[in-house]
């Protein structure tokens, strides 16, 4: 029997109640800094010479902890103690495996906050930003653990008299897992989930910026009763682990989720087929976006403005969902563009461990050098309206800017920055409207406001992303409401916390028995 679930529900900070609890967690977590994780190869805590500093964002000086790193030789060590495990995991019945992410979401929902915390001291996350990851976190354990259950029934094929036919899905293999810093908890519980709990075997690369997140999730999971060698931790350089596993003979599939850059290259290296490997290596990629919000000549400009500011600033930007680029109709531009200046002028940037904290840090010195670069571009390209500036000396502290008069070809337009600027570019017509959300590499989200049905249904055929909301902002997707992931280069066409996204993890198999 299916188990019934509504997704995890956000926590309102308007309650004082629940301020005691976060700041108690917020608290404890920072009695728990500085402290020193180890790698975890088949159970077994291994400490490295070479260590990452994992530093907070909001305050540099800070250190949240110091984690080992892996090289080529314990890269191999993990993968021989995946492959060893994978004898005995695949062979699990998808029952046993769930039960354990069951376990593992109710052990998380009983932490809540205490994660959150880690969220906001390492990643730069605000209470809420924080609070979502990790309601995302739970709702991806939750989720697949129960598409699990209805995937190991098969599916259903024709028999002839005299024969028995059956259709079943089997585990790959060994994955190699690669999250990334800005859904630290969501992105990386949910892309190792979905591996384990389809009966693959893990070696699990954190983001760089992120890595004790990760690790208190690594132990969570074992915890939860996670069998040794399933789940193997090993934070390490791209350039010394990175390739190595990629292009690793027994590696089955990579699930990546990063830069367009990165994510191509991964690719591109997966598909050779080295000395030794007997199997098209499946990759899963997310990739990036560079994302639109349509606003039309009769829409709700108080809810256009809203839906623009809140897509374009929700953690600084750093979403590959977030609306870095608004085309409004010339109509209701000057209308629209005062009201999206006077509500982001309303918006508190600062430290996000502050419960009126709008916006925190951008992640580290190379996001905020590159996203200083990009303001710079849009003062030759259009008319700074508000913001433009950042201050790095104690945090990584950008404004929410936003440029006005782009050019729908300008680089502010086309190029994903990953950052707290938003490029307002104006429109003649819906058909130009269309034009510019079309015209760029990525297709991930979208956003459409608009009360004419013939340009929303338009929309809905023509706007080419993966994921088009109407009357709403482009972010903030839930698991099982409204599957993720992007086409052209935003990716693989994957929809995580989708009904489909399991069977990326397996392949299929067809039995047939004669009488």
């Amino acid at each position: 029997m299916v188990r019934t679930y509504q997704h995890e529900p956000f926590t309102n900070f308007k309650d004082e109640k629940n301020q005691e609890l976060f700041q108690e967690a917020l608290s404890y977590v920072n009695t728990q800094l500085g402290k020193t994780y180890p790698l975890i190869i088949n159970g077994e805590r291994i400490e490295t010479d070479e260590k990452t500093t994992s530093i907070n964002p909001s305050n540099k000086k800070e250190v949240i902890g110091y984690v080992s790193l892996a090289n080529q030789e314990l890269a191999e060590k993990a993968m021989n103690a995946a492959l060893e495990a994978f004898v005995d995991w695949k062979k699990w019945k998808a029952e046993d495996r769930a039960n354990i992410l069951f376990r593992a979401a109710a052990m998380l929902r009983r932490r809540k906050h205490e994660f959150s915390a880690y969220l906001v001291k390492e990643a730069g996350k605000p209470w809420n930003e924080a609070d979502a990851d990790t309601a995302e976190a739970i709702d991806f354990i939750e989720y697949y653990g129960r598409q699990m259950l209805e995937l190991t029934k098969g599916q259903p094929v024709n028999s002839r008299p005299g024969e028995y036919n059956q259709y079943n899905y089997v585990p790959l293999g060994v994955g190699v897992i690669i999250s990334p810093f800005n859904f630290p908890l969501a992105i990386m519980a949910g892309t190792a989930i979905a591996a384990i709990v389809t009966g693959n075997t893990i070696l699990l690369k954190p983001a760089d910026a992120t890595p004790v997140v990760a690790a208190k999730f690594v132990e969570l999971m074992e915890e939860a009763g996670l069998p040794k060698g399933v789940l193997n931790f090993i934070p390490g350089k791209g350039s010394i682990i990175g390739d190595y596993l990629v292009e690793h003979p027994k590696t089955r599939f990579v699930s990546f989720t990063g830069s367009r850059e990165v994510g191509c290259r991964i690719y591109e290296r997966a598909a050779k087929v080295q000395s030794g490997q007997i199997w098209l290596k499946r990759v899963i990629a997310e990739m990036g976006g560079k994302d639109t919000v349509l606003v039309d000549r009769d829409a709700d400009l108080e809810l256009a403005a809203s839906s623009i500011v809140y897509s374009a600033f929700g953690f600084s930007g750093q979403k590959c969902s977030a609306g870095s680029r608004a085309v409004i109709h010339e109509d209701v531009y000057d209308e629209v563009v005062e009201k999206v200046v006077s509500l982001t002028k309303t918006l508190k940037v600062g430290n996000p461990e502050s419960v009126d904290t709008y916006m925190g840090p951008v992640i580290h010195q190379a996001s905020f050098d590159k996203i200083m670069k990009y303001i710079e571009i849009g003062r030759t390209e259009g008319d700074l309206l508000v913001g433009g500036e950042g201050d790095s000396s104690n945090g990584f502290f950008v404004q929410p800017t936003v440029f006005g008069n782009i050019h729908q070809d300008a680089r502010l337009m086309k190029e994903e920055i990953f950052g707290p600027v938003v490029a307002v570019c104006k429109a003649r017509d819906f058909d130009h409207m269309l034009e510019i959300a079309n015209n760029t590499d990525y297709g991930l989200t979208g956003a459409v406001l608009s009360n004419t049905r013939a340009n929303i249904e338009r929309a809905r055929e023509e706007f080419h992303v993966g994921n088009l909301y109407f009357n709403r902002g482009c972010t903030g997707a839930i698991v099982g409401y409204q599957p993720f992931g992007g086409f052209n280069m935003s990716g693989t066409d994957s929809k995580a916390g989708g009904p489909d996204y399991l069977l990326l993890h397996m392949q299929a198999k067809t039995t047939s028995e004669m009488f």
